[in-house]
C-alpha cells in the first residue's frame, strides 16, 4: 500500500492499469423475488430461476434461511508477487449455518451460469462470521429470500484481468435498453473511490438519481463516517443500503456496507465518500430513480 502520511490507501496491482476505471452496461430494470429451494447449492438455487425469467445479469439481495453443508473463504493477504491480496483457505464449519444476509452477482463464467457471493451468517458454535461464499460448495439447507435485480440487455461474464491478474464479473452491453426505467450494470477497478465512482455511472447514463442494488467488491480497509476506520487492506464487502441523490448542481452518492477483513473483523456502517477506493473489483448495479424516490 501507499504509505504517504494522509494520502488514501493505494494498493499496487500486479499489471498494468488498464485506462478505463469504471466499465458499465446499462439495461431495461427487472425485478424477480424467489425462494431458494433447499437440496441444492447456492450456485444452482440463483441460476434456475433467473435463466428461466430470462436474465443475463442480475444483483440479488439474499436473507433469512440456512447452508449445510458450507464452505467460504475470507480475505488475506498475497501469496506472491502474482496478486495484491488473495484469500484464506476454506473454512467448512460443521452443521447448519444460519445466513443472516448477503449479496451476490450473477452471470456466466466459461460459459455457464455462476454467481460472486459475499454474506454474514451465525455457524453453528453461535459465532457471527462472513466472508465470500463458495457457490458450489455452500448447499442450502433452509429456504433462503431472494430478490434480483436484473436484466436481458447486459452480459456479466467473468473475464480474464491483466491488471489484477483475476477473472472477474465485467458488463458487456448485449443489446439496446427497452424504453422504460434502467439498471446500469458496472465494474470498478482498484483504487477507484467507490462513491465517486457510483455518482459517475449516474452521470454517465443520464440518472437524476439512483438505488445501489445487491452489490458486492472489496475495499482497501474502509473510513465509516459513523464508527471508526478498518485497517486491515484487504475486505469483502457488500452494500446494506445505497442512494445516489442530487446535491447542488451534481450527484452524492450514499453507500451504506457490511465488511469482513482479513483478521477477521466485522464491520457496518457508511462509507465517508472520497475515502474507499477499490481493492480488487467492486460489481454494482444502480436502478435508475426519479429524486423524490430515493
Amino acid at each position: 500500500m501507499d504509505p504517504t502520511p494522509g494520502a488514501l490507501p493505494r494498493l499496487k496491482q500486479p499489471g498494468p492499469e488498464a485506462a478505463e476505471r469504471i466499465e458499465c452496461a446499462v439495461g431495461a430494470a427487472r425485478h424477480l423475488d424467489f425462494t431458494l429451494a433447499p437440496g441444492l447449492t447456492l450456485n444452482a438455487a440463483i441460476a434456475g430461476p433467473l435463466l428461466e425469467a430470462g436474465f443475463s445479469a442480475a444483483q440479488v439481495e439474499l436473507s433469512g434461511g440456512a447452508f449445510g453443508p458450507f464452505t467460504y473463504v475470507m480475505p488475506a493477504g498475497a501469496q506472491d508477487a502474482e496478486h495484491a491480496a488473495w484469500y484464506s483457505a476454506p473454512f467448512t464449519p460443521q452443521g447448519t449455518t444460519r445466513l443472516e444476509a448477503g449479496n451476490l452477482t450473477f452471470g456466466r463464467k466459461d460459459g455457464a451460469p455462476f454467481i460472486h457471493c459475499h454474506a454474514f451468517w451465525t455457524e453453528p458454535d453461535g459465532a457471527r462470521r462472513g466472508g465470500h461464499v463458495m457457490p458450489h460448495e455452500a448447499v442450502v439447507a433452509a429456504p433462503i429470500a431472494a430478490r434480483a435485480f436484473g436484466t436481458a440487455d447486459v452480459a456479466l461474464t467473468a473475464d480474464f484481468d491483466a491488471e489484477t491478474n483475476f477473472t472477474l464479473f465485467t458488463p458487456h452491453q448485449a443489446k439496446a435498453a427497452a424504453p422504460g426505467r434502467r439498471i446500469a450494470f458496472a465494474r470498478v477497478r482498484p483504487n477507484t473511490d467507490i462513491c465517486g465512482a457510483l455518482e459517475d455511472v449516474c452521470r454517465r447514463h443520464g440518472f437524476a438519481a439512483g438505488r445501489v442494488r445487491g452489490s458486492v467488491g472489496s475495499l482497501i480497509g474502509a473510513r465509516f463516517s459513523d464508527r471508526g476506520p478498518v485497517a486491515d487492506y484487504a475486505t469483502e464487502v457488500f452494500a446494506r443500503h445505497g442512494v445516489v441523490v442530487p446535491d447542488g448542481a451534481g450527484l452524492a452518492a450514499r453507500l451504506d456496507i457490511a465488511l469482513v477483513g482479513m483478521s477477521g473483523v466485522l464491520a457496518e456502517g457508511r462509507l465517508l465518500s472520497g475515502a474507499n477506493p477499490v481493492c480488487i473489483t467492486f460489481e454494482v448495479a444502480i436502478e435508475e430513480a426519479a429524486p423524490g424516490e430515493v
